[in-house]
């Protein structure tokens, strides 16, 4: 559902929404998308792969600087949701207008290393707006108070912290119980899975990694709604 109040999400829904970014986009990421979301939203220039496929968005937000106006002008002016401001990015822009139970995104990831930065920064900020982003072998979210994901035994697990965070942890081969995890200080990146693993974090600020293969897990984790959900971060 498209929402016109400006105090109101742009984009609502109770199923998943794709999001498509103008970065890099893998082979089968559309297809991979458009299989599990039936609405599609577009970051700004994330339109073109979009026009191009065939699939118009049913919404493009940002700032429309990367946008050509060979690919704008075959989308209806209804669907073209301008913000100007320059203090955010579009994937910000884009992910604080959608509501929904959780977000799938592309065109996020690869490419030049400040915007991968910039995005996964958005993830954390934005901690009240579940969102998964896809790459190449793996896909990373925002850790959500607590998950339980099914990872073939050997396959790497990763945490980054972005802010100060502790869990507990179970089915891995190196514990963070009791493990304080900081920007600037300890991480848990390359963890591996011993059998199905469980996390749970007394805060928002993680960023999991997980095998591409265990994307329609996480989905789902986020839509049962047994994740618990992070509340919004006061502006």
């Amino acid at each position: 559902m498209i929402n016109l109040s400006k105090k109101r999400p742009i984009v609502r829904s109770f199923e998943p929404i794709a999001l498509v970014g103008g970065g890099e986009i893998g082979p089968d990421d559309l297809e991979v998308m458009l299989i599990r979301a039936n609405t599609v939203v577009a970051a700004d220039g994330g339109a073109a792969p979009l026009v191009e496929s065939g699939r118009l968005p049913d919404a493009v937000i940002g700032d429309f600087d990367s946008l050509d106006s060979r690919h704008k002008d075959q989308i209806p002016v209804d669907r073209l949701y301008p913000i100007r401001e320059q203090n955010s990015t579009d994937f910000d822009k884009a992910l604080r207008s959608i509501d929904a139970p959780v977000v799938l995104g592309a065109g996020f990831l690869g490419g030049r290393l400040d915007h991968q930065l910039a995005v996964l920064n958005t993830l954390v900020q934005r901690q009240d707006r579940p969102c998964v982003l896809l790459g190449d072998t793996e896909v990373v979210f925002h850790a959500p108070p607590q998950i339980s994901l099914c990872i073939t035994p050997g396959d790497v697990v990763s945490f980054f912290p972005f802010q100060r965070v502790t869990g507990t942890s179970r089915g891995l081969e190196w514990p963070i119980d009791d493990l304080v995890m900081e920007p600037g200080g300890q991480v848990g990146t390359s963890n591996r899975a011993l059998a199905d693993v469980e996390l749970a974090v007394d805060a928002p600020g993680l960023l999991v990694m997980v095998p591409r293969y265990a994307l329609d897990q996480v989905m789902q984790a986020f839509l049962s709604g047994q994740t618990g959900r992070w509340p919004a971060r006061a502006e």
